[in-house]
């Protein structure tokens, strides 16, 4: 169905440079004529949180794993309804953004648009349109600000930016279309996950057995002096991380306000694999740092080998800092070991990885009571140190028993993100007219229930950094 579509028989132009040429019968207009903005406040502050994300539009926080610090009352935060279009004022820059479908709250910093009885939008039309990157560029263009970390959405700019509308039954297929092929790609985008996680499981059994016994079946084994640990060879230590490390610490609250699309390296929790070792960057943030921070700078800056474990979300990520990565800082999410030079860190990093490490995780989170893990937490990680020759052989037979298992992972997560790769640019296409999905809409069949787009997604890190910025701006 997606290879017999086709642009559209008639265009126009738009009168709009960035937006180019438009069917025939569509209009643009400036979001002003549509929408208002609104400033209800909540009076007690106990209607649902939610979550406003560059990937996942506007989502109920309870459905998210994010890291955002509790405020002790939410009075006063700005109310939302069905149909409301919700802006991150401060990340509007990264397509922050998206339409409410349930009455909840947000940050007062937010802007919330509300659209006026005149106003023909289909919610879902307008969600999908207004993330696109063609209009990521506009918000870029219409904030103010010096750099990108300062740049700032207001609310006549925003109001003031050109909306494509086409006829509401048209908006309404294009939808049916769209959410049709969401469907479809989240039951492959699972498919593919499901596979990767048994790959993964393999793996960490392989890792596992390395790690607690060895490579040498006939080990003597001894009481590791750790009840859940069990036994451990003999000649093998057990000491806590702080023990084998230099320094422990993590990055700076509120550096997310930095963040910038040029700059040395933000690494958060969604640049660590949860599969192994190496960094992901497939969705980098950098940062403009002013020169107050550079004193903190120098805290929280990586070196080569250096060991990054996430303390909140996705506790037990690990990885190791690559020799050529250059000038980076670890967001405040994100624990920062470096480690003394007599152990090797790809060993640790495997004992943090395997069950080992994930089960001391699980235990200093009180069987998950708690938002996250402390840098005394982290201190305290067990893990088991043979003889460095024996932890250099162990760490290259990991590498070389789990190559195929990750390489294998690694080509899944390459398909699934050339499926989001390709979702993303047929979504431009066919909000922006480029495609007519018309009469492949009108033979769909009707879906009983959206899928979520977190569904298409590895998860979104970056409502860590939004929600440090809010917090910042509300407490201020």
């Amino acid at each position: 169905m997606i290879d017999g579509l086709r642009p559209y028989p008639e265009m126009k132009p738009s009168g709009v440079d960035w937006l180019g040429e438009v069917p025939v019968g569509w209009d643009v207009h400036r979001a002003k004529y549509a929408f208002r903005e609104v400033d209800d406040r909540s009076e007690q502050g106990d209607e649902e949180l939610l979550s406003v994300s560059h990937k996942t539009g506007v989502t109920p926080r309870s459905l998210k794993n994010v890291t955002m610090f509790m405020a002790e009352s939410y009075e006063g935060h700005k109310v939302c309804r069905p149909g409301d279009i919700v802006v991150n004022t401060m990340w509007a820059w990264m397509a922050a953004l998206g339409i409410t479908r349930q009455i909840g709250i947000v940050s007062p910093a937010y802007g919330v648009y509300r659209p006026r009885s005149s106003a023909h939008f289909e919610p879902r039309f307008l969600d999908y349109l207004l993330r696109t990157d063609v209009y990521r560029a506009e918000y870029v263009r219409s904030s103010r600000g010096i750099t990108t970390s300062r740049l700032r959405l207001y609310p006549p700019d925003f109001l003031d930016i050109p909306f494509i509308q086409p006829q509401l039954d048209e908006q309404r297929l294009i939808v049916r279309f769209l959410d049709w092929h969401g469907a479809q790609t989240a039951k492959l985008v699972r498919a593919k996950k499901k596979i990767i996680a048994l790959l993964n499981e393999q793996k960490q059994a392989i890792i596992h057995r390395a790690v607690t016994r060895g490579l040498d079946p006939n080990a003597k084994l001894k009481p590791s002096g750790v009840p859940w640990l069990g036994d451990v060879p003999e000649g093998w230590e057990v000491k806590r991380l702080r023990n084998i490390s230099r320094s422990i610490t993590s990055g700076s609250r509120g550096w997310s306000r930095y963040a910038a699309d040029q700059g040395p390296l933000f690494i958060r929790i969604a640049n660590l694999s949860r599969t192994g070792l190496h960094l992901r960057f497939d969705d980098v943030v950098r940062l403009a740092l002013p020169a107050a921070e550079l004193g903190e700078a120098a805290r929280t800056r990586t070196s080569a080998g250096d060991l990054l474990l996430s303390i909140t979300a996705y506790i037990g990520s690990v990885a190791i800092v690559p020799d050529d990565i250059g000038e980076a800082y670890v967001s405040q999410h994100v624990a920062c070991c470096r480690l003394i030079p007599q152990v090797n860190a790809r060993w640790i990093g495997y004992v943090l990885l395997s069950p080992v490490g994930q089960a001391h995780g699980t235990l200093s989170m009180y069987g998950g009571t708690k938002q996250g893990l402390s840098l005394g937490d982290v201190k305290n990680y067990i893990v088991l140190l043979p003889p460095v020759e024996m932890q250099d052989n162990i760490a290259d037979w990991i590498d070389k028993a789990t190559r195929q298992i990750s390489d294998s992972i690694s080509a899944f997560e390459h398909e699934i993100a050339l499926i989001q790769e390709f979702r993303t640019r047929l979504i431009a296409d066919v909000v922006t007219g480029k495609l007519d999905v018309r009469a492949a809409a009108a033979r769909l069949p009707e879906i009983a229930e959206i899928e979520l787009v977190d569904d298409l997604t590895e998860g979104d890190d970056l409502d860590e950094a939004i929600d440090d910025t809010e917090n910042e701006e509300v407490a201020a």
